[in-house]
């Protein structure tokens, strides 16, 4: 199973940016998606946003309004595209999946797989 991300960099605050993650070896469309983010290198990932496979999405609040979630299951895809960007979004963001379900109120151990990471830079 791989998951990889792309996307992210170095962006002004109020700016915006996309990120993509391409999912491979499991069945996409089964699959609940997710973005979570790791703020500090001591910090445990926080939930961003998640999107079940009928399409219901969940937001953390900070970026409720903001980020908006997607999927393109055809290309296997997961997107998050984020405006308004603010300082404090500065962080690692990953990719992660879980079969079937997946909540932003269950912790970061609950997915199963995990991308290596994409790294947005707010500068102000």
């Amino acid at each position: 199973v791989k998951l990889v991300e792309s996307g992210g960099g170095s962006v002004q605050s109020g700016g915006s940016t996309t990120l993509s993650c391409v999912v491979s070896g499991v069945s996409f469309r089964r699959y609940c998606m997710a973005w979570w983010r790791r703020q500090r290198p001591d910090a445990e990932p926080e939930a961003v946003a998640h999107i079940v496979p009928d399409g219901r999405v969940q937001y953390e609040d900070s970026v409720q309004g903001r980020f908006t979630i997607s999927r393109d299951n055809d290309r296997n895809t997961l997107y998050l595209h984020m405006r308004n960007l603010k300082p404090e979004d500065s962080a690692i963001y990953y990719c992660a999946a879980r079969e079937d379900y997946c909540s932003g109120r269950w912790g970061y151990y609950a997915m199963q797989y995990w991308g290596k990471g994409a790294t947005v830079t707010i500068s102000s």
